[in-house]
């Protein structure tokens, strides 16, 4: 693959602070990519999600489907998102792209940034919609925007459906791939790093397919049991960020450091909060069997060639958290509607094919399913590129 279409760095008159957008491939004119806020956010982390942005939507590229895939973009912000002057630096940042999301960059909720707080921002910064790039591209416009609108007005169980499709697609990646190795679900033993929408949902749903969560990671630690937690007491506790309220832990609850999660006694390793969370050396105490990446680029590439030497086999991001972004598409487009139930089968369905291909071309290459995934999409590019045209 080529270097991105476009890289644009931008620096607030007011803090100081940079931001980043990259355009990594327009499809059909338009490209497709979330909008993060973290401290220590550089252009080149952007750059390495606008990549993943493109494989994500040539991943789901059905040809039977009304949703086809759109271009990979990203953008970032380095401040810290519970900084007093993030908000108006997001207002200025939107300002200034405003061009670029009008034309050919649709974005969204990302690492550090809730949908409703970009959709305030947007509409503060002038914006008719932070996707409405797209619009042009459907066919009935008003019912589109108003079946998305329904969506993200759906609850289950007090979480939003914007939620828990990402949380559901990542379950179901760990359930395929328990599946094609033949191990139980019960007693099948999980850690999660972060427990905010993605690593939250994701908890929910495995552990109602009966997997045990002996081990979840916030901003103040791990909280763990052997024996299981009760993810649905500690979801109910979360703040706005994912941090849990201590005072419901029950007695058997242990609060270890941080980074216990690594090294948890555990057949399945979630990190679903941060990039760059496992490196050479943390690497070293992982025990668990499979690493499944809900958030986006969590294991460096020089400690993933350590872990697969070793027997543990990385779910990559650009498979595993793809229904995050693939949700909108499906409901604005029409292929499914504001209904839980129709998102979540799906989701299922979607992710558990993906997800088989994706092992089965590793298996059939000797490869690593990242590999693997890389080779999918690059056959499937030029198909997209003949038929829709692209810009790079």
């Amino acid at each position: 693959m080529t270097a991105p279409l476009m890289t644009l760095t931008w620096t607030d008159h007011v803090t100081g602070r940079p931001g980043f957008l990259v355009v990594d491939r327009l499809v059909r004119g338009v490209s497709s990519g979330g909008l993060r806020m973290r401290p220590g956010c550089t252009l080149e982390e952007v750059a390495g999600l606008a990549r993943g942005m493109t494989m994500k939507e040539a991943l789901h590229y059905n040809p039977e489907g009304r949703y086809i895939p759109l271009g990979g973009a990203k953008g970032g912000i380095d401040c810290d998102p519970q900084d007093p002057a993030a908000y108006g630096l997001l207002v200025r940042y939107l300002r200034a792209m405003r061009p670029y999301i009008e034309a050919f960059w649709t974005t969204g909720e990302d690492l550090g940034l809730s949908q409703d707080l970009v959709d305030r921002a947007a509409e503060e910064a002038g914006l008719v919609s932070s996707i409405q790039a797209v619009y042009p591209l459907l066919d009935d416009e008003t019912a589109a925007r108003g079946r998305l609108a329904d969506a993200f007005a759906v609850e289950v169980d007090g979480i939003g459906l914007d939620e828990l499709v990402g949380g559901c697609g990542v379950a179901e990646s760990v359930l395929a791939a328990l599946d094609r190795a033949g191990v139980e679900y019960a007693g099948t033993r999980v850690a999660v790093q972060g427990l905010g929408t993605m690593g939250g949902a994701t908890a929910r749903f495995l552990a109602r397919a009966r997997l045990t969560i002996v081990a979840v990671a916030d901003i103040k630690g791990t909280i763990a049991n052997p024996d299981g937690l009760d993810v649905e007491a500690l979801l109910a506790a979360r703040d706005t960020y994912g941090t849990v309220d201590r005072a419901v832990l029950r007695d058997a609850d242990r609060e270890l450091p941080g980074d216990a999660w690594l090294s948890a006694d555990v057949e399945v390793l979630v990190p679903a909060a941060v990039s760059y969370a496992i490196d050479t050396a943390n690497q070293q105490g992982i025990r668990a069997r499979w690493i499944v990446e809900a958030a986006n680029m969590p294991v460096l590439a020089d400690a993933e060639l350590l872990l697969a030497a070793r027997g543990v086999t990385v779910l990559p991001d650009v498979v595993v958290n793809s229904c995050t972004n693939a949700w909108w598409w499906w409901t604005l487009f029409g292929d499914i509607g504001a209904d839980a139930d129709e998102a979540f089968a799906h989701t299922r369905r979607s992710m558990r094919a993906l997800i088989d291909r994706t092992l089965a071309r590793a298996e059939a290459d000797g490869t690593t399913p990242r590999a693997a995934a890389h080779a999918i999409v690059t056959d499937r590019l030029p198909v997209i590129a003949e038929r829709f045209g692209w810009y790079r």
